[in-house]
Formats: structure tokens, C-alpha cells, sequence
């Protein structure tokens, strides 16, 4: 069934149902608008709460970076932020592929529709105007046919009347005959009027109408099928990043099993365990023999030697329930408890060797640099080299005393000093490093030196550019197009290697075999580090 055949008579109706299907368009096209400003808020509004409620990060001293309770509210923030790019995403393309699809092609059915309307209106316009011409030669005939028989009874009653001359008579045949005849003519044309306007109306009803009213329908069709893709791209868009939501709050999840009561617990005493001995009993003090000036050595905070007089030690508070005033802060934490000095000694020397460690790196470099250099003068200048080195032994001299200074007061504070003792590097008057041997001899080789230390040893290779080794490798759970400027494009199931962690901005940076980096979406692929 088509409009042509079944609304041939129906043009007003067929009007008004493409113009409102149209307007449909443009009412769905307004509803996806509204529904993408309403993802964009609430992405922003997530966005916004989990910067609102991200802890500041604190330093690996502070208690709450090591309860597990404090890392997961963090991953749950982490994935809110990943849940609101997806919640954008969505907002992106519902705009892309359903708003502005949607609103150029309704500007081309506008058009075509418009065409259609024209041709129907200037074929209508024909019809009338032939019909105009069918009723003005209708109209002639039907006035010059009554004219001719008015002039025949006008010549039949000459004819009969006996006064009248035989030259009235003929006058009057005459001008009978000549009506019959102009009659006549418009007759002819009448009826061929008639048959031209019989011919364009069956045209009219029969072929342009119908064609025009079948296009009419075509449009309106694919006008149909099209809103119905839109409304399924409705759906299939949020569909599509389901799978990486149900990512995120799975992640939500896991942070919420990973929290181990036990584990912060200990925690907290490790972070705060003082190593003090609880206080012992007091002695008596019998006054009626003197004052006793030995008072117990276990008690907490009891001076020994000299002793007040009586009645000056009376209103002294335990420390555990008395407000303790903010101490001042040495640099050889002398202010903290045994327990704690320790562990913040321990650490504090940790950091020194490992910046020593990185000098003693960055001295070999400079060597071998300059070795290349004097062997190969046009590669560069092994002068400019020097004031880097002598930098770099000035910083190395300088941590060398802050290793020992900070080595004795570990001792002092009763550390076990347990460190891997490194290479002592000098340099000579050509600035290349050489390996000091303990009596001050130089030597081919390194030498174990007793009087330094530091936590790792290091690589005797060297290279002038090197990347930055991987630190673990990730698997794409999806495409990813890397269209933005700092990101690369990754397919589902491709092995990148990781050389940046997520920095809690939802973005990891990856490098492919050829040496290409770039930042991909931490929730699009699953990571393992290396251990």
C-alpha cells in the first residue's frame, strides 16, 4: 500500500503528518541536548566531589598513608573520577551521534521535503490553470450559441414578415449564418479544451500527484528509520562503556575488601611505639631519717642525683594522662622516643644513600663521558665536562658526611647500622673517577670501603640516552584512539610496557616496542607491576 493509490485525495493530511514527523525530530534532538548537559554536569559534580574529598597526600611517615583504610577511600575517588570520564564519554557521543547526525540529516529532509511540496504546488497551479481555460471557452460557447439562435429566429421572422425587403431578409440570413459559424467554432474549441484539460487532470490524479505523494512516503519511511537508530544509539551508547563502569565500581569494591583492621591496627603501633619501659614502684621516702635520695631507676622521668626538697615533687603527673607540650624538633630527632628516633634515623639515612647513591651514578657517567670525549674530540669537549664533575664530587663529599653524621646517631640511639657498603669514588686532575683503595692508594679496581655506606649498589653501564626502564606492563581491555595531544592509541588485547603510574588523574603513561609513549586511560587496561 502507498499514499499515492490509497491518499490520493489526502495532500492537506499528507502535509501535516511529514511536518510533524519532522518536528518529532527535532524534539528527540532537543531531548538527547539536555540529557548530554545533564551527563556533563554530573561528571563535573563528580569530578569536583572527588577533588572536594581527596586527601592531601601525605609523606610515608604519616600514619593515614599507611592504613588501608585511608588507600581505599583513595581508590574509591580514583574510580569516582574514572566513573564521571565515562559519564563524559557518554555525553560525547550522544552529541556526536545522535544530536548532530540527527540534526543534518533533518536539514537535508527539510529540503527534500520542501522540493516535493513545490513540484505538488506547481502541478496543481497547471491543473487550475488549464481548468481556467476550459470554463472561458465553456462560457464563450454557451454566449455565442445563444447569440446564433437568437439571430436565426431573428432571420426566421424577417423571413415571415410581409413588410420586410427581400435585402432585410438576406441581412438577416446572413448574420444567422455567421452566428451559426462563430457558435460553431467556439464549439470546437470547447470540446478541445475540454479533452486538454481531461487529459492533464487524469495526469494530475493519476501520475504526478501519486509520484510526488510516494516520495512523500519514502522520506517520511527513512525519516522513521532513522529516529529509530537514534533511539537505539540512545541506549547502545551508555551500553557500550557499561563494561568499564562495572570496571570502576568493581574497583570500588575491591577497595573495600582490601581493608585489613588487623594491619592498621599494627600500624599504629609501629608508627607510634615509643620503646619505653613502663614507670616501676616508687620507693619510700622516709623523711624521719632524711630525705632518700635514691629513688627508683626504672621510674619514667625520675632524675637521679640531686632530689628536691620534700613537698617540691608533689604535684607531678604521670605523663600518659597529662597534656604533653609540642616539642622542639632536632635534627638528630632527639625530641622523638627511643623506638620512633630510631625508625625516623633508620629512614633519614635510607634517603641520603639513595641520593648518594644517584651522585656516585651520576660521577661514573660524567667519567666515562669525558673518556668518550677524549677519545673522540669531535663528539664534544671534555672540558665542558669539568665543572659538572667537580660538582658532583662536592655533592658526594657532602653526603658522604651526612651518611656518617647520621650513622653515629643511629649507634647512639641503639640502630643496628645494617647497610651495603658502596664504592668510594675520587677524582684526578683530568677529571676521570678512580676507585680509592682504604690505605689511599688508587687502584684498577673497585674496592670495598668500611667508612661508607649506602642501601643498593649500582649499574657500572652507562649509556648517553637511555629511556626509562618499564616498571611493569599492562593488557588493553579495549580501543582506545589516542586522538588527544599526549595520548597513544592502543587496540584491545595489545601489550604495552608501563613506565608511569596512574597519578590519581585516571591516566597511565605506556611505551610500545618502537620506542612510542604516550598516556592511555588507567580503567581501559589491566596492569601488573613488577614486583
Amino acid at each position: 500500500m502507498d499514499w499515492g493509490t490509497e491518499l490520493w485525495d489526502q495532500y492537506d493530511i499528507i502535509d501535516k503528518h511529514t511536518q510533524s514527523g519532522l518536528e518529532l525530530v527535532e524534539k528527540y534532538v532537543k531531548f538527547v541536548k539536555e540529557r548530554t548537559e545533564i551527563e556533563q554536569n554530573y561528571a563535573k559534580q563528580l569530578r569536583n566531589l572527588s577533588k572536594k574529598y581527596n586527601l592531601k597526600r601525605s609523606s610515608k611517615d604519616d600514619l593515614e598513608s599507611r592504613l588501608s583504610t585511608y588507600q581505599a577511600f583513595l581508590d574509591i575517588l580514583n574510580e569516582m573520577n574514572d566513573y564521571a570520564g565515562q559519564r563524559e564519554l557518554i555525553a560525547e557521543n550522544m552529541m556526536m551521534n545522535i544530536c548532530i547526525d540527527l540534526t543534518k540529516y533533518l536539514q537535508e529532509l527539510k529540503l527534500e521535503r520542501k522540493t516535493y511540496l513545490m513540484e505538488a504546488k506547481k502541478a496543481q497551479q497547471c491543473l487550475e490553470s488549464t481548468y481556467k481555460q476550459l470554463d472561458s471557452s465553456k462560457k464563450r460557447f454557451e454566449r455565442e450559441w445563444r447569440e446564433a439562435e437568437r439571430a436565426a429566429q431573428y432571420a426566421e421572422k424577417t423571413d415571415q414578415d410581409i413588410n420586410a425587403t427581400k435585402a432585410d431578409v438576406e441581412k438577416a440570413k446572413q448574420q444567422a449564418h455567421m452566428r451559426a459559424h462563430i457558435a460553431e467554432e467556439c464549439k470546437n474549441d470547447y470540446a478541445a479544451q475540454l479533452q486538454k484539460y481531461n487529459k492533464e487532470q487524469s495526469q494530475f490524479y493519476f501520475n504526478d500527484m501519486p509520484l510526488i505523494f510516494n516520495k512523500l512516503q519514502d522520506l517520511d519511511e527513512r525519516r522513521v528509520k532513522k529516529l529509530a537508530q537514534g533511539y537505539i544509539l540512545f541506549s547502545d551508547t551508555e551500553k557500550h562503556v557499561m563494561p568499564i563502569i562495572g570496571k570502576c565500581l568493581e574497583g570500588i569494591t575491591k577497595a573495600g575488601t582490601n581493608v585489613n583492621e588487623r594491619n592498621d591496627s599494627i600500624a599504629v603501633i609501629e608508627q607510634n611505639k615509643s620503646g619505653f619501659e613502663r614507670p616501676g614502684d616508687l620507693e619510700f621516702e622516709d623523711y624521719s631519717q632524711g630525705i632518700n635520695r635514691a629513688s627508683s631507676d626504672s621510674s619514667l622521668g625520675t632524675p637521679k642525683g640531686h632530689v628536691d626538697l620534700p613537698g617540691k615533687n608533689r604535684s607531678k603527673n604521670f605523663w600518659l594522662f597529662s597534656k604533653k607540650s609540642k616539642p622542639t624538633v632536632t635534627e638528630d630527632f632527639a625530641h622523638l622516643p627511643p623506638e620512633q628516633r630510631r625508625k625516623r634515623l633508620q629512614q633519614k639515612l635510607d634517603e641520603i644513600c639513595k641520593e648518594l647513591q644517584k651522585e656516585v651514578d651520576q660521577s661514573e657517567a660524567l667519567g666515562k663521558m669525558k673518556d668518550v670525549y677524549e677519545k673522540n674530540p669531535q663528539m664534544g669537549d671534555p672540558a665542558s665536562l669539568a665543572s659538572q664533575i667537580s660538582q658532583t664530587s662536592q655533592n658526594i663529599e657532602r653526603l658522604r658526611g651526612e651518611v656518617n653524621k647520621y650513622e653515629t646517631w643511629l649507634a647512639e640511639a641503639g640502630g643496628r647500622g645494617d647497610t651495603v657498603r658502596h664504592k668510594t669514588q675520587t677524582f684526578n686532575n683530568n677529571g676521570a673517577h678512580d676507585v680509592q683503595s682504604p690505605d689511599g692508594a688508587h687502584s684498577d679496581e673497585s674496592t670495598p670501603d668500611p667508612s661508607q655506606a649506602i642501601y643498593a649498589e649500582f649499574d657500572d653501564d652507562f649509556e648517553d640516552e637511555e629511556l626509562s626502564a618499564p616498571i611493569g606492563k599492562c593488557t588493553a581491555m579495549y580501543n582506545f584512539p589516542g586522538a588527544s595531544e599526549g595520548t597513544i592509541s592502543m587496540q584491545e588485547g595489545e601489550v604495552l610496557a608501563v613506565v608511569e603510574e596512574d597519578k590519581g588523574d585516571g591516566w597511565t603513561r605506556v611505551r610500545r616496542n618502537n620506542g612510542d609513549e604516550g598516556y592511555i586511560p588507567t580503567s581501559y587496561v589491566t596492569i601488573n607491576l613488577n614486583k
